[in-house]
């Protein structure tokens, strides 16, 4: 079984680079619409048996059950934390990917790569299942960031997402001896996180639909949007 897991801050706190860009009814907006894109894309991929989102906002729980997504919620902040904490309840519960099972996989997405296809999710889950086990399979952003991992099994090396950290998980698979793949997908490359980003993002043709409409109807017309 594969799992998807994805972390989301609370919507208050999400997308704090772009606050001179677009103030907090728009971050909050566009933070649930970028969930929704990826919940959308991840649904339809072929290789995935679940879907699961941690957060601590009731807000963004409430919309990935909507989506179809499982939820953990988690008080406590902190990315790869929350995203450790995420594996081991996934990994615990019946029928979750078992670290001790190489057959198993979890999927670390971040929520901020609205535009993801789902082929591109697919080719990153049919490499690892032709790949060497133990091992991840990491596809980059295009600042040298972490858009989306997989491990093979669950839990191989410690979760080391934040700048750097394509450099940083595959340092981390080095020292644990096992197999590093990188994988360059389009669709995964940009990551929403800056204010050039807005635009690299629109500049390009694919995934996010949501996301999209949101920033070209923001770019429209500078007003606020309700989340």
């Amino acid at each position: 079984m594969t799992v998807a897991l994805i972390p989301v801050k609370r919507l208050e706190e999400s997308k704090s680079r772009l606050l001179s860009r677009l103030p907090d009814a728009e971050r909050q907006a566009l933070t649930l619409a970028m969930l929704e894109d990826l919940l959308d894309a991840l649904s339809r991929t072929r290789g995935l048996e679940r879907i699961a989102v941690t957060t601590p906002d009731p807000v963004v729980a409430e919309r990935a059950i909507t989506a179809g997504a499982e939820i953990l919620m988690r008080p406590e902040p902190g990315l790869n934390a929350a995203l450790e904490d995420g594996r081991e309840r996934l990994c615990a519960a019946p029928g979750g990917p078992s670290a001790e099972t190489s057959a198993q996989s979890i999927l670390f997405v971040l929520g901020d790569v609205a535009g993801a296809l789902p082929e591109d999710f697919e080719r990153l889950l049919s490499a690892g299942t032709r790949g060497d086990t133990p091992g991840i399979w990491l596809a980059p952003s295009a600042d040298g960031g972490t858009s989306a991992l997989l491990h093979r099994p669950a839990g191989v090396i410690p979760c080391c997402f934040g700048r750097d950290s394509a450099k940083r998980h595959r340092e981390a698979a080095a020292g644990a001896g096992i197999a590093y793949h990188e994988i360059e997908l389009p669709s995964l490359a940009i990551d929403l996180d800056q204010p050039e980003d807005l635009e690299a993002f629109l500049a390009t043709r694919g995934g996010g639909a949501r996301t999209r409409a949101l920033l070209e109807r923001v770019e429209r017309a500078g007003g606020e949007t309700t989340p």
